[in-house]
């Protein structure tokens, strides 16, 4: 899908065809779109295709006056999917009067431009736009990132009160989605240092400000996406050890059980054979081996007691 968008008088508004100082918005695009896009605007292919790869990292490239700017996005699936924090590549490509953005899903972070959301956005201000981009991504890592610590918290209030697989892979989950936000905020910190110093769009010193505080954010980001893993990682080992020793005291309480129960029942075995045995042709016979068989039972119980094996 394509939408062009320019800001005229202070509001942001829809128009059907191109013009100087617009941002074309393109998400889930067709391979015909994608070309109708090349031609027209002169862009190399790569440039458009790139960005829907899901697997693309964050870089900088620039080829016959355009100049590709690729910046990895946090996404929340609402759907049951396994992994629900991942990130995914947003392409921005830069021309002499205009900007392009392309990605495989529609953004949340680009929402927010088209939505008001965001002060001081102008389309003909490329250099300060592409800057909010990193900044708005930036504050969608830490926002997802204390959505990743609340719902952990939960998980783990769970766990110890039952410990049940469902919460095991659940947690196994948000350690993998925090794993992909770590290695997408170490990619967008070299990005967005690389863009602050080839200077593009030659940035005012107020941009310059901005981008910088924004790779302060950036770095914050990244901090606490390998805290929270740490975390997440010793907790994981932590509740595997609780369920292996649980497990152990499972089989301990079975085998003193075992134990207990099998000496009366080898007594009952050795008086059971047909062979001729002490106090066998006593009439006390039966209450002597049944008195016998509860001697050593009890006091398989108190050695086992007083060792506190139970």
């Amino acid at each position: 899908m394509i939408k062009i968008y320019r800001k005229d008088n202070g509001e942001l508004q829809e128009i059907d065809s191109f013009a100087k100082d617009c941002w074309i918005n393109v998400h889930n695009p067709e391979q015909k779109e994608i070309e109708d896009l090349s031609r027209r605007f002169g862009i190399p292919s790569d440039f458009l295709t790139d960005p829907l790869d899901l697997d693309e990292r964050a870089r900088i490239e620039s080829e016959d006056g355009r100049t590709l700017v690729i910046v990895r996005i946090p996404v929340h699936y609402d759907t049951n999917l396994e992994i629900p924090y991942n990130t995914l590549p947003l392409g921005i490509i830069l021309m002499e009067d205009a900007m392009l953005t392309i990605c495989a899903l529609k953004s949340p972070v680009l929402q927010e431009f088209i939505d008001g959301r965001v002060k001081e956005f102008n389309t003909a201000h490329r250099s300060r736009f592409v800057i909010q981009i990193f900044g708005r991504a930036v504050m969608a890592y830490l926002r997802y990132l204390k959505h990743i610590n609340a719902f952990t918290a939960i998980l783990e209030k769970e766990l110890r009160q039952n410990m049940k697989n469902e919460e095991l892979f659940k947690l196994l989950n948000m350690v993998k989605g925090l794993v992909y936000f770590t290695t997408s905020l170490k990619s967008n910190d070299l990005m967005m240092d690389r863009f602050r110093r080839m200077d593009l769009q030659k940035m005012t010193p107020e941009e310059r400000d901005l981008i910088d505080d924004i790779l302060i954010d950036n770095k914050q980001a990244l901090e606490m996406a390998q805290i929270y893993s740490s975390i997440l990682s010793g907790m994981m080992d932590a509740f595997a050890s609780l369920i292996n020793n649980n497990v152990s005291e499972v089989m301990k309480v079975l085998t003193l059980v075992t134990i207990i129960i099998m000496l009366p029942n080898l007594v009952a075995s050795i008086y059971g054979m047909n062979v001729p045995l002490p106090i066998q042709n006593s009439p006390f016979s039966f209450y002597i081996v049944l008195g016998i068989s509860t001697l050593l039972a009890g006091g398989s119980i108190l050695y086992f007691a007083k060792k506190k094996w139970f």
